[in-house]
């Protein structure tokens, strides 16, 4: 019997928050431009594959479906994100009811994963971060389940969650390793001593096989991203940092999670479901010893929230309605406070504003550390959203320099993804050539050579770009000055009259580049 039929109340009140979530989105996603990522996946959505240089292919195929149903705007791109992110709500809702909760359980698990500024800062861009909280979440409830009915079918969805998962990210593989521990530890150990746990795994592995033939067949470049990955960001990862990170992620919802946590492990009645707590226990333990980054493991949360909304109930269950929800209300209300920081629900110069006083007056400034480690006076992911239309801009500015007779002889050249991303993306307004790349999966589709009589060169930095020796003449047409952008001081040159041996140049640095041994 379907759960509209047997807990109409709750249904109603999962569909109400789910639709919450969505609005709340809705009315951000607009705001400030795309983010560096978002112009990546962009790029990929026009090259379709089985697998690229930092992500399987899933994520391409959402960029495609994306732009061909909804277009090519900012908001029209984050539109399945923020769709993906409301689903999560709406799985933490029907997992509350699925172990039993009712409807203050439904509001203190669904509440929870709304305010989280996690949850809110991860679940509207267009990467593949959304949608690997999503799989992560499907899988624990289809577990939830399976444990539940004893149904092999959802032994066979749980599989085909974990293979699409795979295909969106790797880490699904490693929740996927973390529910089979927790199972192995917790009493349903015996659940997995069936026949069709094999069977959903070799479906798991059917759905994930052609990237994994595509792998192997480009020399396992994830490898290589990882090394690069591992090298730039994740040798900085504290295991301190990383521990207190995981505790104020979600602000007050810790409130909620943590003692989910603890009731799965405690109680005797909900004890078929403590495997849970023991695969996220596992999740971060393992990110503890890879020095994964704490977002690595947000799609062990849900599961964990949806236990609180029953620790809650249980909790409480002898306060009137309003005393309860009175309570939870002043426990979480607080999280408010943290949207602004989340998603921008505010012009930028009031968002910086809001950063100074939130650092000056009550000393909540680790989310303006970036990758680097040093502070600023925006998010990483804020600042990653500026300078983009700045870069595309004075692109044009520069082409529109070449005789409409010459303008088949120009080359764009951008030092970094992101560049080349808004180049190719918000430069089709302006006719501009497809940019060429080194950096990230552009390298995947570089050309082979080229012959420039005129090449736009975009670089990082201020300073004359090295490949101006090449050529005869050049000119600096403009550079990024929001003094916000991550891109702050990227600028444009075009260079013309090349001196013989560009074209070698090009080649051997391309060659270099994908040899691994560029600098």
């Amino acid at each position: 019997m379907s759960i509209f039929r047997r807990n109409l109340k709750e249904a109603r009140l999962i569909l109400l928050f789910t639709c919450l979530k969505l609005v709340i989105h809705l009315a951000a996603n607009s705001n400030f431009g795309f983010h560096r990522d978002e112009l990546l996946y962009l790029a990929l959505g026009d090259h379709l594959d089985w697998g690229f240089k930092e992500v399987p292919p899933f994520i391409a195929f959402i960029s495609w479906l994306s732009g061909h149903l909804f277009g090519d705007s900012v908001f029209a791109s984050r539109l399945i994100p923020s769709i993906a992110g409301a689903f999560i709500v709406y799985l933490t809702g029907l997992m509350v009811v699925h172990m039993g909760g009712k409807r203050f359980a439904v509001s203190a698990a669904c509440i929870g994963v709304i305010l989280s500024p996690a949850f809110l800062a991860s679940q509207y861009l267009l990467q593949p971060v959304v949608f690997d909280q999503l799989f992560w979440t499907l899988a624990a409830y289809f577990m939830v389940k399976y444990i539940q009915t004893k149904k092999i079918t959802y032994l066979y969805c749980l599989g085909v969650a974990c293979g699409i998962g795979m295909l969106n990210k790797y880490t699904m593989l490693l929740y996927g390793f973390s529910l089979f521990v927790g199972l192995l530890i917790s009493s349903q150990r015996k659940m997995l001593f069936n026949r069709h746990v094999i069977g959903a795994m070799l479906v798991a592995l059917l759905l994930f096989l052609p990237n994994l033939l595509w792998q192997i067949s480009h020399d396992f470049p994830v490898l290589a991203h990882m090394r690069e990955l591992k090298k730039t960001q994740l040798e900085y990862v504290d295991p301190f940092t990383f521990l207190l990170e995981s505790l104020m992620i979600h602000a007050t919802g810790l409130l909620i999670w943590i003692p989910g946590m603890v009731y799965l492990f405690a109680s005797r009645v909900k004890s078929k479901f403590t495997f849970i707590s023991y695969a996220f226990v596992t999740t971060m333990v393992v990110l503890l010893l890879l020095h994964g980054k704490v977002y690595y493991g947000f799609g062990a949360y849900p599961a964990l929230f949806a236990a609180g909304g029953l620790a809650w109930d249980r909790v409480m269950t002898r306060l009137t309605s309003p005393g309860r929800y009175t309570i939870l209300g002043a426990c979480l209300v607080p999280a408010l406070l943290f949207v602004p920081i989340a998603i921008p629900v505010l012009s930028l110069p009031v968002t910086v504003k809001f950063f100074a006083f939130a650092s000056e007056k009550m000393d909540i400034d680790f989310p303006l550390r970036w990758e680097d480690q040093q502070m600023h006076a925006t998010t990483q992911d804020y600042a990653d959203m500026l300078g983009w239309n700045e870069i595309t801009d004075h692109v044009e500015k520069a082409y529109s320099l070449v005789s409409a007779a010459d303008k088949k002889f120009v080359t764009i050249f951008a030092e970094n993804y992101g560049m080349a991303g808004a180049i190719d993306h918000l430069g089709k307004k302006y006719l501009l050539p497809k940019a060429v790349s080194f950096n990230s999966s552009y390298l995947l589709w570089a050309p082979a050579s080229i012959e420039p009589k005129y090449l736009i060169y975009v670089s990082e930095a201020r300073g004359v770009p090295r490949v101006s020796a090449g050529f005869k003449s050049f000119q600096k047409v403009g550079e990024v000055l929001n003094p916000y952008a991550r891109e702050k001081g990227a600028s444009v040159y075009l260079l013309w009259n090349p001196l013989d041996g560009i074209r070698n140049t090009y080649e051997a640095k391309l060659k270099e580049a994908r040899s691994g041994k560029s600098d």
